[in-house]
């Protein structure tokens, strides 16, 4: 079934489910390949290109970048970019050199086969044959391996926690040390925000003052729209001014 053509795009899309181009473009996938569309080529190799953007948002260096700075990279710049910001190319081992060189043909390969029948992003001669199944599904297949090859590498990279994308969820091996040795101590301050002291295992103390309205719209948005909905339809707030009632 040519759906199977492809596990490694549909892990690395399953990981990234919060990027809505990404998910798109593999909507887009399915779509071709469920109909035996040649533009299943187009939508493949966008994926490769997709993933390699996503790969350079997370891991490329802000003081040594290596995003490409061309207005309109080429498909093997993109490729390339991933790859250096992936650090691949610091693994001292002629062999291992030697299989990312060939991702990097087959990137090559498979730009060269997209522009030439590729049917989504290239008007062509109308009276043109469909390609056989063997087109489509080297071109499926070649995107999968070099996505694979990404995202597997990606894993295994260690992230910027400052400025990462990725969610809460990926790093439960961290969570459980913060909250093995780390406690919290709450407490509503004069102008009611939540007040939160963090004692880390050092003794120091880290203090956090958070809108009720922050809190609710990161940690449950349903809740934050059922807040929402409550504040609109109540009356503005009394406070105290100089000694005297007044509304807010």
């Amino acid at each position: 079934m040519t759906l199977d053509w492809c596990p490694g795009i549909r892990e690395a899309c399953s990981h990234w489910r919060d990027a809505p181009m990404l998910q798109q473009t593999f909507e887009e996938l399915e779509r071709a390949l469920a109909e035996d569309n040649d533009a299943c080529i187009d939508s493949a190799k966008a994926i490769v290109e997709v993933v390699c953007q996503i790969i350079l948002q997370e891991l490329d260096s802000p003081s040594n970048p290596v995003r490409p700075v061309e207005a309109l990279p080429t498909f093997g710049a993109w490729m390339s970019a991933a790859v250096r910001a992936l650090k691949l190319g610091d693994i001292r081992h002629n062999g291992f050199q030697k299989l990312v060189s060939q991702h990097r043909k087959l990137t090559d390969a498979l730009g060269d086969l997209r522009n030439e029948a590729g049917t989504a992003s290239h008007g062509r001669e109308g009276f043109l044959q469909r390609l056989s199944v063997h087109h489509r599904r080297a071109a499926v297949l070649s995107s999968d391996a070099i996505v694979t090859f990404l995202h597997q590498a990606y894993l295994e990279a260690e992230l910027d926690l400052v400025r990462t994308r990725e969610p809460y969820e990926r790093f439960d091996h961290l969570h459980r040390m913060i909250d093995a040795q780390v406690s919290l101590q709450a407490d509503v301050d004069e102008e009611g925000f939540l007040a939160v002291d963090v004692s880390l295992p050092s003794g120091d103390v880290l203090p956090l003052r958070v809108e009720a309205s922050r809190l609710l719209y990161q940690l449950d948005r349903d809740a934050y729209v059922e807040a929402l909905n409550a504040a609109r339809g109540a009356p503005a707030p009394v406070v105290e001014r100089d000694g005297e009632q007044g509304e807010e």
